[in-house]
């Protein structure tokens, strides 16, 4: 008689913490970016204390992200590359890009440290190259693709942000050292801002496109649909900053109508959003009864409205445009509340975890 087979043991189950690294959100560096908008739109609100609590705070979750992040690629590196090919969740590696860019300017703004928004605007730089090319050839060259309306979102919106994140930091950088340099930075800033500006006009006309001629459910409308005003929120921030630095590079100088014009342009653009996003927020939860539970991807909702208050109190004062002073107040507090709301959930989410992990490893034991 044939032996018989061994009986198969069934594999225990995957520590909680060690599931939820393999499956982190590639767009978890949201937390960063929004955590640093709301400090520096603090700052230049006149709210130091908060400002510098936050930014504490923020190189704390600059750490240990880079820490999960770095684990998720040791231990998970076949998840982490579906994800950076994935149409819908590539994108979200964008945000250590934006991340690094708001960390490093919290140090100029909030500290004066020119060495760390240096080391952080280079960091940027080299991690928006990898990825930016990295994720187009990926999306370009794939052979199965999915069809426009499962394939994008407003993630894809966050390598705008990326890019025009680069254009305010070095912008900063730029007012902040001396020539040559500061020649250079400012064209690099000028070119990044337009080229952002581009970038918008191709993913925008897509997103357009999907939402008015395909069929729009409501866990469709994710929180990154917000970057579709934040995008421009930071763009307007760009600006302003290359109207400030205009007296020391001639080709500012020369470009100042066009640089204003464009600045405006890409502020009343994010302003329009707004109520459309706020309507369809309602459509989505009080219509279609959709359940509000925490979700990394909520991050990319803070962001805009924190941005959104910067970029609207930068351009007052480049342009001197006193009537919309209390807009900035307005929507740092805004901001501020849906900040709160966000880290709540990242504090409960991370405690059911610990907690799940600790009963799993009580009883093995």
């Amino acid at each position: 008689m044939p032996a018989a087979d061994p009986p198969v043991r069934s594999l225990p189950p995957a520590a909680p913490w060690r599931t939820g690294l393999a499956t982190l959100s590639p767009a978890y560096f949201g937390l960063v970016m929004a955590t640093g908008i709301v400090s520096i739109g603090a700052q230049l609100l006149g709210l130091p204390l908060l400002a510098r609590t936050l930014f504490a705070l923020n190189l704390l979750a600059y750490g240990v992200l880079w820490l999960l992040y770095l684990a998720r690629l040791a231990l998970h590196p076949r998840a982490l590359l579906r994800d950076l090919i994935d149409h819908l969740r590539g994108p979200g590696f964008f945000t250590v890009v934006a991340a690094s860019s708001v960390l490093g300017a919290q140090f100029l703004v909030l500290a004066e440290n020119l060495t760390g928004g240096a080391v952080l605007w280079f960091v940027a730089l080299v991690l928006w190259c990898a990825l930016t090319y990295a994720i187009f050839t990926a999306f370009t060259v794939k052979e199965v693709k999915p069809p426009l309306q499962e394939g994008i979102s407003g993630a894809w919106l966050l390598a705008v942000v990326a890019t025009q994140s680069l254009s305010v930091l070095g912008a900063l950088l730029a007012a902040r050292i001396g020539q040559p340099y500061k020649l250079e930075l400012n064209f690099f800033a000028l070119s990044m801002w337009l080229w952002g500006g581009m970038l918008y006009i191709w993913m925008m006309s897509l997103i357009f496109y999907r939402y008015t001629f395909f069929r729009f459910l409501p866990g469709d409308l994710a929180p990154p649909y917000w970057i579709n005003m934040g995008a421009m929120a930071i763009s307007t921030l760009a600006g302003s900053l290359l109207i400030v630095n205009a007296p020391d590079a001639p080709f500012l100088t020369s470009l100042l109508p066009f640089t204003k014009g464009f600045t405006i342009f890409y502020w009343a653009t994010g302003t329009w959003w707004i109520p459309m996003l706020l309507v369809l927020g309602v459509w989505r939860h009080v219509y279609k009864r959709f359940p509000l539970r925490y979700d990394p991807l909520y991050w990319g909702a803070v962001f805009p409205l924190g941005m959104y208050a910067t970029s609207t109190q930068e351009l007052t004062l480049a342009m001197g445009l006193d009537f919309l002073a209390p807009v900035p107040r307005v929507f740092l507090a805004v901001a501020l509340l849906a900040w709160l709301a966000a880290f709540v959930g990242v504090v409960h989410s991370a405690v059911s975890v610990l907690r799940a992990s600790w009963r799993l490893a009580v009883t093995r034991s």
